[in-house]
């Protein structure tokens, strides 16, 4: 009895183990190497504000300040040098769109170059929405095939192996 109780517990004692480890490895993971960061607390939340309007260019869906990547790393680094050189947000925000282009926001200016990152996921949606009505309008036209006559049921019980009563 004493053994069972032992080894409930050896395995309860691993599976909390194992779960806390899980839990540590889901925490959020910041991409911000301390050695990155400005030595002004105000100059480091400017920085993090501008960071988190800018995309990532390799990981698309995260801003720099969430991404790891090489390229995040470097416009990280850009973006400290010009506030240090004394540039306001708009003038840091505009020297990357100048450099990269409207499609490094993460909210790009409403624009006609920009219409298709705006209206890109809509239209896809309504083909798809479309795709889906015309494939049941053609096939609310189709009837039920003929039932089968006697004949063709008899070749299909024997190709199906069965005996005919």
């Amino acid at each position: 009895m004493r053994q069972c109780a032992t080894n409930s517990r050896r395995i309860a004692l691993r599976l909390s183990a194992l779960l806390s480890l899980l839990f540590a490895l889901t925490a959020p993971a910041y991409a911000v190497l301390p050695s990155e960061m400005l030595a002004n607390p105000v100059l480091e939340a400017r920085a993090e504000h501008i960071g988190s309007e800018l995309r990532c260019l390799v990981c698309r869906n995260q801003s720099i300040e969430d991404s790891g990547a090489e390229l995040a790393h470097d416009l990280r680094l850009l973006v400290r040098r010009r506030i240090l050189a004394g540039d306001s947000d708009a003038q840091v925000i505009a020297y990357i769109r100048s450099r990269y282009g409207d499609y490094v926001l993460l909210r790009p200016p409403l624009e006609f170059s920009t219409l298709l990152l705006w209206g890109g996921p809509l239209v896809v949606l309504l083909l798809g929405a479309a795709a889906i009505v015309l494939f049941y309008r053609s096939r609310r036209g189709q009837s039920a095939p003929p039932p089968l006559n006697p004949d063709e049921q008899r070749r299909l019980a024997a190709a199906l192996g069965e005996a005919r009563e």
